[in-house]
């Protein structure tokens, strides 16, 4: 038996490695895509917390400015008998 290698690539060999190939560009593809979405998401999420964050600071003074004053005690009357 030779132990001599063919030189020329199968076609399988072929279709193997450029299906490996096109499979890493569309996974670094993918990441990129994914790594996008997710900024934009916690983009979004800061956005909505500011949002929130500024409609209960403005709920809070409107509700300490309507409260009603508590009623001031009344003296109390002292007797002089």
């Amino acid at each position: 038996m030779s132990d001599t290698k063919t030189t020329t690539p199968s076609p399988t060999s072929i279709e193997r490695a450029r299906r490996k190939a096109l499979e890493q560009q569309e996974g670094a593809q993918r990441m990129a895509e994914i790594e996008r979405e997710a900024v934009a998401a916690r983009k979004n999420m800061a956005r909505l917390r500011e949002l929130r964050l500024a409609r209960e600071a403005e709920q809070a003074a409107a509700a300490l400015a309507a409260a009603p004053a508590a009623p001031k005690k009344r003296a109390r009357k002292t007797s002089t008998t």
